[in-house]
């Protein structure tokens, strides 16, 4: 059961190309995001589509693999972990970010 603590999984649409950083000591950073979609039928018995954005994080080989592979509109499965950090933005003010950080992706589409 510790294994499912804070797990999550998507499958969607990377929605921009990936930001790749390589960091001082050499290792690779990747950001992207992911559009996951979700059906329901709502009063009036019309179907609606709610698309969902995830920012996610990725480090080392898996953000090598992104910055290899990974392009923009491309399907992926992840598995990660659900984040939470803050920061003081160049204007002093705090900010507020939720992401997942990627233990593991499949690519799905060609």
């Amino acid at each position: 059961m510790n294994a499912m603590r804070n797990r999550v999984q998507l499958i969607g649409n990377v929605g921009n190309q990936p930001e790749i950083k390589t960091l001082e000591n050499g290792k690779k950073l990747a950001h992207l995001n992911v559009a996951t979609n979700d059906y329901y039928t709502n009063d009036k018995g019309e179907k609606v589509e709610q698309t969902e954005w995830h920012r996610l994080t990725a480090w080392g080989k898996t953000a090598e693999i992104i910055e290899k592979y990974v392009v923009k509109g491309k399907e992926v499965a992840i598995d990660g972990k659900l984040t939470h950090r803050t920061y003081d933005d160049k204007n002093g003010e705090k900010r507020f970010i939720t992401e997942v950080v990627i233990n593991e992706i499949i690519l799905l589409s060609k």
